[in-house]
C-alpha cells in the first residue's frame, strides 16, 4: 500500500517557495518603477518652477528654483539649461544602488497654439 502522508506538506512548501521567488523578483522591479515615477514628477515640477522664474512670474534664478523643487521631491538635479524662457532639467533618484533619471522641459506655449 502506498503511503501518501506528508505529500500535501511538500506541495504546500513548494507553492510557498514559488510565491516567495516570484515576489523577490517583482519587488525590486516595482521599487525601480516607483523611483522612475518619482524622478519624472520631480523633473516636471522643477521644470515648471524654473520656467515660471524664467518668464518673470516669480522672482529669482531659474536653476535655483529647480534645485529647491528637486530637493523637496527627494531627487538630485543633474542638469539645468535655460534657453530664453524655456527650461530643461534632468534629475536622478538613487534606489537600490541604481540611478533612475528623469528629464522635463517647460516654458510658455508656442505662438499661435490655441
Amino acid at each position: 500500500m502506498n503511503d501518501d502522508r506528508g505529500s500535501g506538506s511538500i506541495l504546500a512548501l513548494s507553492i510557498m517557495a514559488a510565491v516567495l521567488a516570484i515576489a523577490s523578483l517583482v519587488l525590486p522591479l516595482s521599487v525601480v518603477l516607483s523611483a522612475k515615477q518619482q524622478a519624472a514628477a520631480a523633473a516636471d515640477a522643477a521644470a515648471l518652477a524654473a520656467a515660471d522664474v524664467a518668464v518673470g512670474a516669480l522672482p529669482g534664478i531659474p536653476c535655483a528654483a529647480a534645485i529647491a523643487v528637486v530637493a523637496a521631491n527627494g531627487a538630485v538635479l543633474d542638469g539645468c539649461r535655460v534657453d530664453g524662457t524655456i527650461v530643461t532639467v534632468g534629475v536622478s533618484v538613487t534606489v537600490i544602488g541604481l540611478a533612475v533619471r528623469g528629464r522635463a522641459t517647460a516654458g510658455p506655449p508656442a505662438s499661435g497654439v490655441n
